[in-house]
């Protein structure tokens, strides 16, 4: 059965990893793909042949499928290049899942989303639907998912009216800092405390990456993720040739996945699960209290920005 959800694939410069993703998909055959690809940096020999060659894998799509692309001739980095790819999907199609190179999803993970975008399309409290579970099989909730204040990219799901909020505009941060605004959003003053100190550091010195400004543009709109009850999508690219998971992060790297059961048991009210959240930050980001923990926050917070610099 083909999947009517528009499915949008990001990819770079490595085929390996891209053949092992693209056959997920292919097995999902979706009937709209959207393809974005970053073109090969100048400075480094041999690049241009691997985007090539991840193309050209993307490229063999033998189910009947719309296919359209998005390639930069150029290396745009990161941010510029994810973001004005979704730009473009949303100016394309009103919805979509969104899959990177990297991000190995169970084959249960397309129905999970296209349910859920179709289930939460006109509610703006739901900002997006997430694949990813670092609950470590705690059983969080009775439901076949949660909400969330987390931002989990590795595998998700979003619709137009929630991407048109993404700003990597931090002009407002200023007067937002003052106001108690991150500590409503997390009910925890050790994670507010946390972003502030990240939001601290992009308004001060933006970098390479988009996810952290997504999360701010969610947070800013007040909006929730939905996190389903079992992990369903693996990241696979913890590697030197990564742009962010360049550690060796045993804890994080190739996360085993489950499938989700069907038909999906929603939850009777729209709340944030502030204990999945409280043990996501504690145990998968290794968030601790700046009062108990101050040099090790300084020096997580130092290593998290080095690692999107790429130094």
């Amino acid at each position: 059965m083909c999947l009517s959800t528009p499915v949008a694939f990001i990819i770079f410069n490595r085929p390996d990893l891209t053949r092992i993703v693209f056959e997920v998909i292919r097995k999902a055959q979706p009937l709209k793909l959207l393809l974005i690809a970053d073109g090969p940096r100048a400075d480094r020999p041999g690049e241009a042949e691997k985007c090539d060659a991840t193309r050209a894998i993307v490229e063999q799509v033998d189910w009947p499928c719309e296919v359209l692309n998005n390639y930069s001739d150029t290396n745009l980095g990161c941010k510029r290049r994810v973001t004005s790819g979704l730009d473009w999907v949303f100016s394309t199609v009103p919805e979509a899942i969104i899959l990177e190179d990297d991000c190995l999803p169970n084959p249960t993970f397309f129905r999970f989303c296209a349910e859920l975008l179709e289930h939460y399309r006109d509610d703006k409290r739901i900002m997006m639907i997430s694949g990813d579970n670092f609950q470590d099989g705690n059983q969080c909730t009775p439901y076949s998912y949660y909400f969330s204040s987390h931002v989990h990219i590795w595998g998700w799901a979003v619709w137009r009216r929630a991407w048109m909020h993404y700003s990597d505009n931090l002009d407002r941060w200023p007067a937002l800092r003052e106001t108690n605004w991150l500590r409503k959003t997390f009910q925890d003053k050790y994670l507010s405390q946390y972003w502030r100190a990240i939001f601290d550091r992009l308004y001060q010195s933006p970098i390479d990456t988009w996810d952290y400004y997504w999360m701010y543009s969610i947070w800013n709109q007040n909006g929730l993720s939905v996190i389903p009850a079992v992990n369903l999508v693996s990241n696979i690219g913890f590697d030197q040739r990564a742009t962010h998971t360049v550690n060796d992060n045993k804890r994080m790297a190739n996360r085993p996945t489950g499938a989700i059961t069907f038909p999906l048991n929603h939850p009777h009210d729209i709340v944030q699960n502030v204990k999945a959240d409280r043990y996501t930050s504690t145990h998968a980001l290794a968030i601790r209290p700046l009062s108990i923990w101050p040099l090790r926050m300084i020096r997580k917070l130092r290593q998290i920005f080095l690692t999107r610099n790429g130094t």
